[in-house]
């Protein structure tokens, strides 16, 4: 009988201090998240649409609402990151479930000509910086296994979103990460590997999180 210690799993915040999950609406983001900052000790910094007072009238009515819900977010987001940039990242890791980039790509998707140029010119006025990830996890999966989720959990303000914008979002994550070079980037398809509520899963993609080698990496599971 062996007396040594127990293997212990690795902790992929020894090597990406701040690590940032990111996907489209449905992806798992922001639970997967909490679940590595759990597992590991890790400062926890997430989105929390369910304080933005204009949300669920967007998903009603987008042409009315688009303006006021993303500068809600747009200043949250950079209250946020205030909060980020003055941790001690060096001796306490952080994990969000959220990228400032991912502002402008809403604002280009739910916003009129005149209402996206009235934006820029805030956010280029705010000249909102944020500490730079160690690591980004984007989780994609097709627009139809999003919708899925989407209508399988249920949240009520959720029941108005479209499938056509849900899967315009799609779309522009897929863009917006193409050409993503900002950090170290691992794709993670979740069409069939769920790590939000399968074990084997979850720690498959901390494996591979720890061992990431190269600087752009995909990270995909067959059925």
């Amino acid at each position: 009988m062996s007396t040594g210690n127990p293997i212990l799993p690795p902790n992929p915040f020894d090597r990406w201090r701040h690590i940032v999950v990111e996907g489209p609406i449905g992806a798992g983001k922001t639970t997967l998240a909490r679940r590595l900052a759990d597992r590991f000790g890790a400062q926890s910094l997430l989105e929390e649409p369910q304080t933005n007072p204009f949300l669920e009238r967007f998903y009603r009515d987008s042409a009315r609402y688009a303006l006021p819900t993303q500068l809600h977010f747009l200043f949250q987001r950079i209250g946020q990151m205030r909060e980020l940039s003055q941790r001690d990242l060096f001796n306490h890791a952080a994990i969000s479930d959220f990228l400032l980039e991912k502002d402008r790509i809403f604002a280009s998707l739910t916003l009129s000509d005149d209402e996206l140029a009235l934006y820029r010119q805030i956010f280029d006025s705010l000249q909102p910086q944020a500490p730079a990830p160690d690591l980004v996890i984007y989780l994609q999966a097709p627009p139809d296994t999003l919708v899925e989720r989407v209508r399988k959990r249920g949240i009520a303000m959720e029941e108005a979103i479209s499938e056509d914008y849900l899967r315009a979002v799609v779309d522009a994550y897929s863009r917006f990460f193409h050409h993503y070079d900002a950090a170290p980037l691992l794709i993670v398809n979740t069409e069939h590997l769920n790590p939000v509520d399968r074990d084997p899963d979850f720690e498959l993609l901390v494996h591979h999180v720890a061992g990431m080698k190269g600087r752009r990496e995909f990270f995909n599971m067959a059925r």
